[in-house]
């Protein structure tokens, strides 16, 4: 077969390759070659299907545990991806909008996808195996996950995490390391007995602290919050969109995540320990610590009233029904 009878997208291709490979000092010939011995490949070997089913490892013989698992590991894969949004729209210099707004209706579908996938836990499990199979699990704790950290972290300004009691005594010049100390989720780990660090607390700061105190500094000009700041004139629409991922992340997450715990958990205090020792009571209410990203877009009657509706609606709505 002479290039005469090859096709002409063919060619240009080839064409295109070859400038490619030039450009970086390859030899296409070479990389032909070993895609002629290349086999084909497949879906399972893409996903890496069989090593993706192997990574549940129950502790207990509890068939509900499995549940429990997959549904922690999906939820850190929404985590990641809401992470590769958020790192596209800090690295993207004179941001435009348009990229703005669709990365950020990206974050949003993804926390929509969490938010109405957390059934699985309070619907999904029986509550005599929950309770069962999580003591085995101690001290580990939803609290250690580092990623919903960073989603935070990379959303704002520090101060604005840290604990509501001491919020008004640290602001944008405060220091990473003095920031991360008084975080409000630290105030979720403390032994309701002594008030010291549990050990959730302490093993998570150890594999994870410097990473986190790091990305404080690193974010302090490229947040989210900054980012948007950085617009001139953003429109209503995009405002809009700020608020949602502020009342998705801060309000509706957590939440759902609250109503989970509330079923499995409000009616025996003695099982607190079922979450790893955390004082989830006062940690995932949004009115407890109104965590907000962006302040400056909610008027004040709706900060004072943070995430109410919604827990009126959703944590007493079906309490009142029943009665």
């Amino acid at each position: 077969m002479d290039a005469s009878s090859l096709d002409p997208k063919i060619l240009e291709k080839i064409n295109q390759l070859q400038e490619k490979f030039e450009a970086s000092g390859q030899d296409m010939v070479s990389y032909l070659e070993g895609l002629l011995y290349a086999d084909y490949l497949t879906y399972w070997e893409y996903i890496h299907l069989d090593t993706l089913l192997s990574l549940q490892q129950p502790k207990t013989s509890f068939k509900d545990e499995k549940i429990f698992i997959i549904y922690h590991q999906i939820t850190e894969l929404y985590f990641n991806l809401i992470l590769s949004e958020l790192e596209q729209l800090a690295d993207q210099h004179s941001i435009s909008e348009e990229f703005f707004s669709s990365r950020l209706e990206r974050v949003i579908l993804y926390f929509d996808q969490l938010i109405s996938s957390f059934a699985v836990m309070w619907k999904g499990m029986e509550k005599e195996q929950f309770l069962k199979f999580r003591m085995s699990l101690l001290p580990s704790s939803g609290f250690q996950s580092a990623q919903f950290r960073e989603i935070e972290l990379m959303a704002t300004d520090a101060y604005r995490l840290v604990a509501l009691s001491k919020r008004d005594s640290f602001n944008r010049k405060s220091t990473a390391k003095e920031l991360f100390a008084h975080l409000y989720w630290q105030q979720g780990a403390i032994e309701l007995a002594t008030g010291k660090k549990t050990l959730t607390l302490k093993s998570f700061e150890a594999k994870y602290g410097k990473r986190l105190v790091e990305l404080i500094d690193n974010y302090r000009h490229k947040n989210l919050w900054r980012k948007y700041a950085e617009l001139k004139n953003p429109s209503k629409e995009l405002r809009e969109l700020m608020r949602q991922f502020d009342l998705k992340a801060n309000v509706f997450w957590p939440l759902a995540h609250y109503k989970s715990a509330v079923r499995f958990l409000h009616r025996d205090p003695d099982v607190i320990a079922a979450t790893g020792g955390t004082n989830w009571q006062k940690y995932l209410p949004p009115r407890f610590q109104k965590v907000i990203f962006f302040p400056e877009l909610w008027t004040q009657k709706e900060q004072e009233e943070w995430g109410k509706g919604w827990v009126v609606e959703e944590i007493f709505g079906e309490e009142m029904q029943k009665e």
